[in-house]
């Protein structure tokens, strides 16, 4: 009898081992992503804004993890780009503005996401096309559902023009374009509480009006534009309903939360259109006492150093805030972490997964980030490509070297208003500029 209990208790011991580290693997998150557009760090009040209130932005900070080093390409599609395909955008070659590299479309994050088991949508903002010339192009990139806006075909918020799964909607008169955008991806994550997804919302907010149709587009309820402070309240609302969505499906702690912006603030933006005239007014928000222009289509920090904001309930630990290097090229590998499935085979991306940040299980493995200037040609266009000229950078959390040179102590020149040339280098800028220009060099580019 003492013999049979002894092989009864080893057979529970060596079955409760084998079962044990399945009850502790977590299963797949499903991914709410929001690509805000147009939003520097100044704006949101958990990185020292002052010009606006983003409570609910400001509580998926104080809850979740907020980063400050996020970097993007300084203007929307290169943004894109780079964050569709976990590649820098000279990696594309010559790439027209607002196109997406054919090669490209069986790789973007959403296409692996969906071999993973993810259902996908996406509503917003796509510009990785003309709508009208490429109605089906978002499901050939991965989607299975999309609400976007037709860029540079009509509104995007007030009575907007948009695309439902390859055909234009009839239903949007009366409506505000941002409502729709978030009651399409509520209505997915209803669809499809039982199963993992990716929510993509690409925001249309906090970006100005399309400023080449001809008449331009209506305006709102005050006969004007938002501006950008009713913009910015908007985002937030707009993110607040999604998250109260995902309380009320009781799927929060099974998604994981990325808030991200793809470029800075715009310096200005159009306000009014008096018959074909467009009138702008300037952006300037106040960030921890100083004011602060919109650096958008700037290489330095008000151009590029993007907030950024996770939260997961369960996984991440609330209040961090955390210095590991980010930027958009990392998205696709991350979500393929997460999702349980290898980075593919024979491809060789830029991006460095940070899911072990996510996760509390160690920090990211970059060690510098890049940018280029845009350079893309528009359609029809002759201007070269970013990959022969345009200015470029390499950084870390201190440092910053572009390839004209110029060095940068970014902590206490922050405004790079003081380069370090060559023949300047002390000790610590000569070692700093070897390692740097070293980056480019890993990255195929001359420093």
């Amino acid at each position: 009898m003492a013999y049979l209990s002894s092989i009864t208790g080893l057979f529970l011991f060596v079955l409760l081992g084998l079962v044990q580290p399945a009850l502790g693997k977590k299963a797949p998150p499903n991914i709410l992503f929001i690509f805000a557009d147009d939003v520097g760090q100044e704006v949101l009040g958990c990185y020292g804004g002052e010009s606006y209130r983003t409570p609910h932005l400001d509580e998926l900070a104080r809850t979740g993890m907020q980063f400050h080093h996020a970097y993007s390409m300084p203007v929307c599609h290169p943004s894109r780009l780079a964050l569709m395909s976990g590649k820098y955008p000279f990696r594309h070659g010559q790439v027209t503005w607002g196109d997406f590299p054919k090669q490209e479309e069986p790789h973007t994050f959403a296409r692996y996401l969906q071999k993973a088991g993810y259902a996908t949508a996406i509503a917003g903002k796509w510009q990785l096309c003309l709508l009208k010339d490429d109605p089906m192009h978002p499901r050939r990139l991965g989607f299975d559902h999309w609400d976007l806006f037709g860029w540079h075909e009509g509104p995007r918020f007030y009575e907007p023009m948009i695309y439902r799964n390859g055909k234009v909607r009839t239903d949007t008169l009366g409506h505000y374009g941002p409502d729709l955008y978030v009651r399409s991806l509520i209505e997915f994550m209803k669809a499809n509480r039982d199963r993992p997804f990716l929510a993509y919302y690409s925001m249309a907010v906090t970006h100005e009006v399309t400023d080449d149709l001809d008449p331009p587009v209506p305006h709102g309820p005050f006969d004007r534009y938002d501006n950008y402070a009713e913009m910015v309240a908007e985002m937030d609302r707009a993110v607040g309903r999604v998250v109260a969505a995902l309380n009320a499906l009781k799927l929060r702690e099974k998604t994981l939360i990325i808030f991200v912006a793809d470029n800075g603030t715009p310096p200005e933006i159009i306000i009014r259109a008096e018959g074909k005239k467009l009138i702008k007014i300037p952006v300037v928000s106040l960030r921890n006492g100083r004011d602060v222009p919109g650096g958008k289509k700037q290489l330095n920090n008000a151009g590029t150093n993007v907030p950024m904001i996770a939260n997961w309930p369960g996984t991440i630990k609330a209040g961090q805030k955390v210095n590991d290097l980010v930027d958009f090229s990392d998205i696709l590998p991350t979500f393929l972490d997460l999702a349980g499935t290898d980075s593919p085979v024979n491809r060789k991306l830029d991006g460095v997964s940070f899911a072990n940040r996510l996760r509390g299980t160690g920090p990211s493995r970059r060690s510098f980030t890049y940018c280029e200037e845009a350079v893309l040609p528009k359609p029809g266009g002759v201007e070269p490509d970013g990959t022969s000229s345009g200015l470029k950078w390499v950084r870390n959390q201190e440092w910053k070297l572009y390839n004209d040179g110029r060095l940068f102590h970014m902590v206490r020149d922050p405004l790079e208003k003081s380069p370090i040339l060559k023949n300047q280098d002390g000790d610590d800028a000569a070692r700093m500029r070897k390692g740097l220009s070293q980056s480019f060099r890993k990255l195929g580019l001359k420093p």
